[in-house]
């Protein structure tokens, strides 16, 4: 096939890109704006391999300039999106940006598909996230559970899902919809916790945990989410949304102290800073509906942890330019007045 991955330079896609091409003869066009969470240096290892590279294209654009997205659109057999603003913090500064990406421009990746509909069936996989459901606070979310958001980020999120539910059902666009879990990995912007505990740890910087960190999270590797992804692109059912779920229920108190624990640096670096609004406490899904199509994570969180830790200690360039230029600013004015306020974990 001939796949046009929406931020596909970003930390979930560029897995995917790197996976499908070694797996597959698929050539795969990337488009990615490059906003501070997306990086070309993700694709590198593709990039510098002659065979991948050959079936590996960059493109850097937007998916709301609806002219790029028809030309890029009109040449592909799927449309894998993975294009999103991701950090549930940043949305609760900034709202906008992520009802730019995850509302109108999946509703402009939509668009150009039903456009074309005519010439041929372009698949559609939309990437969402647990998020979708708002916190759960006993048993596990199914697939057809009520959506009920509860940050800006899962919003914008849950409105492009329902764009398109609404797009397979009234134009028959052939729209698949996976939820994921939390995901973590290498490559992962240090934005997110996992890899800024892991990278604030490597240095003897505080670890600002928020509130009593006994937020609960099922944790998923990332090589399994693009595997999931890749799976249900090849075998999803078309107007159907399958939850990706992970292997390692933990507390954010628990993945601390595993962080610390691998690195053997000491509690005392932990501190409770002031929570963030609306922080939902526990997420949790059924991944019943995808095993059952033939799909389920392998890596356990133990093993996924320890090489992602790995990762991050080999790769002190690309972190540290990922935490530069406006990092410092933003870091300051979230976690700064924190931090001053905090009190031992």
């Amino acid at each position: 096939m001939r796949l046009l991955v929406t931020g596909g330079a970003g930390f979930i896609g560029s897995c995917f890109v790197r996976r499908r091409l070694a797996a597959t003869d698929d050539t795969i066009v990337v488009v990615d704006k490059l906003t501070y969470a997306g990086n070309r240096a993700n694709l590198a290892a593709c990039e510098n391999d002659p065979a991948l590279a050959s079936r590996l294209e960059f493109v850097r654009g937007d998916i709301c300039d609806g002219g790029l997205v028809r030309d890029l659109i009109a040449e592909s057999d799927a449309v894998v999106n993975f294009a999103a603003e991701s950090h549930v913090d940043r949305s609760i500064i900034d709202a906008e940006a992520f009802l730019r990406t995850g509302v109108i421009g999946v509703h402009v990746l939509l668009e150009t598909i039903r456009s074309l509909a005519d010439r041929r069936s372009i698949r559609f996989v939309q990437v969402s996230t647990d998020e979708v459901y708002g916190e759960v606070t006993d048993g596990l979310s199914g697939e057809d559970d009520p959506l009920r958001p509860r940050s800006p980020y899962a919003s914008a999120k849950a409105a492009g899902e329902l764009l398109v539910s609404a797009y397979h059902v009234t134009h028959g666009t052939d729209g698949v919809i996976s939820r994921g879990s939390n995901t973590y990995g290498p490559y992962q912007h240090p934005e997110k916790v996992i890899p800024l505990f892991v990278t604030n740890a490597l240095e003897d910087l505080p670890l600002p945990l928020y509130g009593d960190g006994r937020q609960q999270r099922d944790w998923l590797y990332v090589d399994d989410h693009a595997d999931a992804v890749g799976h249900l692109l090849d075998h999803g059912r078309s107007g159907e949304t399958y939850n990706v779920a992970g292997t390692g229920h933990l507390t954010n108190r628990d993945v601390a102290a595993a962080i610390l624990e691998r690195l053997d640096k000491p509690w005392s670096l932990v501190r409770s800073v002031p929570d963030r609004p609306g922080h939902d406490a526990r997420y949790a899904m059924d991944g019943s509906k995808l095993a059952a199509l033939g799909w389920q994570p392998t890596v356990s969180f133990e093993s996924g942890l320890a090489d992602t830790i790995d990762w991050f200690r080999a790769n002190a360039d690309w972190w540290r330019d990922a935490k530069s230029g406006e990092w410092a600013d933003y870091y300051e004015d979230q976690y700064g007045w924190r931090l001053a306020e905090s009190v031992e974990a």
